[in-house]
């Protein structure tokens, strides 16, 4: 048996193939072609947002982005994320500080981030952990007292929602992932999601080297722009999306089935009240009750080929550069989070019920 975290699911591939046969047909493989403009459109109808432009993944996207708000000094974020979050702030010259979560939510806790603000910090980055929307109305609350911009890295969160509006329609702006192991994927890629006409002129414009016109350079741009492929992925994966979601929270209930009967063990809840993708098998291991840790278990079910994933294992702040930068950094809540999480093979990544029971024999026999 081999069962994996992170599958790419994959679309109807004889309409992809199609869509493939125009592009080359049409040798308009890049530059906003026709792919990606009628890609731009399907996400902003999606979502319910005004811009959605696409951008060749997140990282660069969180990058882009942030120049655009015209961030700089410091920004607030978790530490328990994917280690892009902090990179993007780091390669743009701004100083990540690292916040503690709510164990409960698994996302940065509001009530932490007033004591880190200081007269250097220009914005507060949510992240919006496994789906689960961050507490929105909390958070823009304490931006606006201080007159902090709120930008979020949505990641995780394509089709989720908060109050049932979106995720990544949320203010200021969101980023969004389209990678390979998300639950909607155009191979490698991602989307700068805001309401804000004059932000997205300004976006679009740094994603394609600051060009205006043909030969009109404005300023300090990038290319950041997605290839007509990689859209063209993208709209036979949004025509899949109902059937991707439908398996996944299948997938997860079943999951969530199983496990309950044994101690120790407990896996994180949706709210029934939202939209989620269901992508992220995510449990908690309780030593003292299950009886082994979890990286007892992470080796037992990677020795019976299930790769199951520690994230965000050890968190940012205990990577580098960041380990070197804050040597005595405590975040006791995300530090035992990384102790205790582990991800388990859903999604694409099962293709039968079945294989949900094999994995949690597997758990069973952990000793």
């Amino acid at each position: 048996m081999s069962l994996f975290v992170g599958r790419p699911n994959i679309p109807d591939i004889d309409k992809f193939l199609v869509k493939t046969k125009n592009i080359l047909e049409s040798k308009h493989l890049t530059n906003y072609g026709p792919m990606v403009r009628a890609f731009e459109e399907r996400l902003t109808e999606y979502l319910g947002v005004k811009h959605a432009i696409t951008v060749c993944n997140a990282t660069i996207g969180l990058m882009v982005a942030i120049n655009a708000m015209e961030l700089s000094g410091e920004i607030i974020l978790p530490s328990f994320t994917f280690i892009a979050s902090a990179h993007a702030l780091e390669w743009d010259g701004i100083k990540p500080v690292f916040c503690d979560i709510d164990p409960k939510t698994h996302n940065i806790d509001p009530v932490k981030i007033e004591e880190l603000i200081t007269d250097k910090t220009t914005a507060i980055m949510g992240v919006h952990i496994w789906g689960r929307v961050c507490p929105h109305d909390e958070l823009l609350k304490i931006a606006r007292k201080y007159n902090l911009k709120l930008i979020y890295d949505a990641a995780h969160a394509f089709g989720t929602t908060y109050k049932m509006k979106q995720a990544a329609a949320l203010e200021d702006l969101s980023v969004l992932s389209f990678h390979a192991t998300k639950a909607f994927n155009t191979f490698e890629g991602g989307a700068i999601i805001t309401n804000n006409d004059k932000l997205a002129k300004k976006i679009r414009n740094y994603c394609n080297f600051s060009f205006e016109g043909e030969d009109n350079v404005t300023g300090l741009g990038i290319n950041a722009k997605m290839s007509e492929i990689h859209a063209a992925m993208g709209l036979c994966n949004l025509d899949k999306l109902p059937d991707v979601i439908a398996h996944n929270k299948k997938v997860y209930e079943c999951y969530k089935e199983k496990l309950s009967g044994i101690n120790g063990i407990s896996i994180i809840e949706y709210s029934e009240n939202e939209n989620n993708n269901y992508h992220y098998i995510i449990t908690e291991i309780d030593e003292s009750i299950f009886g082994k840790t979890r990286d007892e278990l992470h080796k037992h079910l990677h020795e019976n080929g299930v790769a199951a994933r520690r994230y965000f294992h050890p968190g940012c702040h205990k990577s580098e550069p960041y380990r070197t930068l804050y040597p005595n950094l405590n975040l006791p809540f995300t530090e035992n989070l990384c102790k205790n999480v582990l991800a388990l093979p859903g999604g694409s990544g099962i293709d039968c019920i079945e294989q949900v029971n094999e994995v949690v024999a597997l758990i069973k026999t952990c000793d």
